[in-house]
């Protein structure tokens, strides 16, 4: 299973990694907005003709596409604290048509997620 999934599913009560997916999944399938002025579609296009489904599989990982639909699901701001670089960046996500109503932290290390205090 995911890291990214654990660690969504870490902040939004009563749900599992697998629910998260499943749900994010969901989101994209629909085609649901994720970016102001870019058709999800168009996003998805790049990544291949089966993004979706393969994101339903619990060994697939998930990345930006599947936080900023986190966003928009649960209207989070999304703070990633980027570990790869020496001064630790940070990546904000925000919801794509309302105020956050939330903000979570999450860790990257460029090849794992985790929640973040």
């Amino acid at each position: 299973m995911s890291c990214l999934f654990h660690s969504l599913a870490h902040y939004i009560e009563g749900s599992t990694a697998e629910s998260v997916r499943q749900t994010v999944c969901d989101y994209l399938a629909a085609e649901r907005p994720l970016l102001d002025g870019l058709e999800t579609s168009a996003i998805l296009q790049y990544e291949g003709p089966h993004y979706v489904q393969g994101m339903r599989l619990s060994a697939t990982w998930g990345g930006a596409i599947e936080i900023q639909a986190a966003c928009n699901l649960w209207g989070y701001r999304i703070v990633v604290l980027n570990r790869r670089t020496e001064t630790c960046t940070e990546i904000e996500f925000l919801p794509v048509s309302a105020e956050p109503t939330r903000t979570i932290h999450l860790s990257w290390t460029g090849g794992h997620y985790e929640p973040a205090p």
